[in-house]
């Protein structure tokens, strides 16, 4: 008899032993029966679907429609040396609050690179590869794709996804939101449409609306948006940083171009033809929304 069956059948039954049995998947780390990690990596400007750190689909397109369920704030990573994909190592300083103006407690003091991020010598240009910044720009979305939006994965947006002045119809994440907002459109209420830059040397995306969500699909975001799944998606770990890092990383070590805008760019204007009316629910705001895209 193993010694793992040593429990009664009354206590295995029992609520609070199940409770217990939950630690079981925290130790598991998404592994076996534990809880099941999903991301969307951009490595090779492809979006790649990643379940527990296996990649199991490589898009054929170009591009790809989402909703954003939730978004973490902008955080910063340095690492030291030249990124090796056979040893990855975690980073040696970053920031993760609100303004990343400062570097996080948990960094160590021998690893710490300043007290402040704004006169950190890391956050020069030129101090990283070519002439762009050692410590990084990042930020993580829990994100559900079109079509199935029972799963949430996350997405981790490089700095040249996030800043930057919109190019006609091609937005930066930033720009983006201000676009939505000018519009009274909450980004968990609309698919948005992400895409590759196609220019760019190194995976970039740009963003637009696609079309508002229906009575059924908003209440499936809603419920996400309270799941366990979101909250870890858009967590920051340092474990989980290193992860996202070294598998999204070029594999090339060659000098890369500017990463980086000194400035995030001014809130674009969006001159509306008429205030919405009043809806009967958020389905109907949205459509009205989306029809003034339409028309501009």
């Amino acid at each position: 008899m193993s010694e793992l069956s040593m429990f009664s059948k009354e206590l295995a039954n029992s609520d609070l032993f199940k409770k217990m049995l939950a630690v079981n998947s925290n130790l598991s780390n998404g592994g076996g029966s534990g809880l099941t990690t999903r991301r969307i990596s951009l490595k090779g400007g492809k979006f790649r679907q990643m379940v527990n750190g296996e990649q199991i689909s490589v898009s054929k397109d170009n591009e790809m429609n989402v909703v954003i369920v939730d978004a973490a704030p902008i955080s910063r990573t340095y690492y030291e040396g030249v990124y090796d994909p056979s040893n990855p190592a975690p980073p040696a300083c970053w920031s993760n609050d609100t303004n990343t103006k400062r570097p996080a407690e948990a960094v160590p003091a021998e690893t710490r690179q300043a007290s402040s991020c704004n006169n950190c010598p890391k956050d020069i240009k030129g101090s990283g590869q070519g002439n762009s910044r050692a410590c990084r720009f990042g930020q993580r979305l829990a994100i559900a794709i079109e079509g199935d939006l029972d799963k949430v994965y996350q997405l981790q947006l490089p700095a040249t996804s996030i800043f930057g002045d919109a190019k006609g119809d091609k937005y930066p994440m930033g720009a983006y939101a201000r676009l939505l907002s000018a519009n009274n459109a909450p980004a968990s209420a609309v698919v948005t449409t992400m895409y590759f830059d196609e220019e760019a040397e190194v995976p970039k995306l740009y963003f637009k609306p696609a079309r508002p969500l229906n009575e059924e699909e908003l209440q499936q975001i809603l419920k996400l948006q309270e799941s366990e799944e979101t909250k870890r998606a858009i967590e920051f770990t340092v474990a989980q940083t290193d992860k996202l890092i070294a598998s999204d990383a070029p594999a090339k070590k060659e000098a890369a171009p500017s990463l980086f805008k000194e400035e995030v760019a001014e809130p674009v204007v969006v001159e509306k033809k008429a205030k919405v009316a009043e809806a009967s629910s958020l389905a109907d705001i949205i459509k009205d929304v989306a029809a003034e895209w339409d028309d501009e």
